[in-house]
């Protein structure tokens, strides 16, 4: 709330706090936005995505307005305070939703272009980041965010290992892992869920042939639904999909709840290592 309170300081005419009121946030964002602004509607992920879902679906996606749903502390972000604060399932009910765009960025760097982007963007979009501190990804701004197109981070032709939102920096460790021991991973930025960077995904699965996808989100509906629905109709390859299992996740710490679900380098290790049938190079 710090960033918040200096917003609302320095911009007090742009600011308006409607409380723990999630409905009437994206009708009031809607009508702003029916006038002319472009409003930024900020919200925990968990209660955002689920308990204004209507007003996503008709006040923003089916009527065309041009609001910019940013659900904050996203995922396992609230680890300890279990399932009711936990938003596993967001990403599956938004691009489900018609004229909704879908986003998760990586790191810090990717958080300023994504913003950037949005300002000039038109139409609505349900933005996911989380709450603690994460490694960056990249180095500086330099590389812009660009609504469905995936970056590839590393290239290599023994597998694709691909992260959404906080994942991305797990995969590339896993990949430089992968790579000591001979293993050469391509590693894909998909910070896009919708729209969707389709050929990105067809061609990982041509060249190499396996496909992992990592995410903070039930296994149902989310980023591996995604890269699954392309893979199977089109280029059908052996992959898995890693995430919180179809169940109320654990509590804990972000961490300890990564680690009971195998959101780890290490665990993306063996699993690769196992579709490429090198289980014996496991230490």
């Amino acid at each position: 709330m710090a960033s918040a309170t200096a917003f609302a300081k320095a911009f007090p005419k742009q600011f308006v706090e409607v409380g723990i009121a999630e409905q009437n946030i994206v009708g009031i964002a809607a009508g702003l936005a029916a006038s002319g602004k472009t409003p930024f509607v900020m919200s925990p992920a968990c209660f955002l995505s689920m308990r204004s879902i209507e007003q996503i679906k008709v006040d923003v996606a089916y009527s065309k307005t041009n609001v910019k749903l940013i659900g904050i502390s996203g995922g396992v972000s609230y680890g300890a305070l279990g399932m009711s604060h936990h938003s596993l399932q967001d990403i599956a009910v938004a691009r489900a939703i018609p004229g909704l765009d879908v986003a998760l960025p990586a790191d810090e760097h990717d958080v300023r272009n994504l913003i950037r982007t949005l300002a000039d963007f038109e139409g609505g979009d349900y933005i996911r980041i989380g709450r603690n501190p994460v490694p960056t990804v990249y180095e500086s701004d330099e590389t812009p965010f660009e609504f469905g197109k995936a970056v590839t981070l590393v290239d290599g032709g023994d597998a694709t290992l691909i992260g959404t939102g906080e994942t991305v920096r797990i995969v590339l460790d896993a990949a430089s892992i992968l790579a000591r021991d001979g293993v050469r991973c391509r590693v894909l930025n998909m910070h896009t869920i919708k729209p969707w960077d389709e050929e990105a995904v067809l061609k990982a699965a041509n060249e190499t042939g396996y496909i992992i996808t990592v995410e903070e989100h039930i296994i149902r509906g989310g980023l591996g639904a995604a890269v699954a629905e392309v893979v199977v109709q089109r280029c059908p390859v052996p992959m898995k999909i890693i995430g919180i299992r179809d169940e109320p996740a654990v509590t804990g710490s972000p961490s300890e709840i990564f680690q009971h679900y195998g959101l780890s380098a290490e665990n993306i290790r063996d699993v690769t290592k196992s579709m490429l049938g090198r289980e014996g190079d496991i230490a």
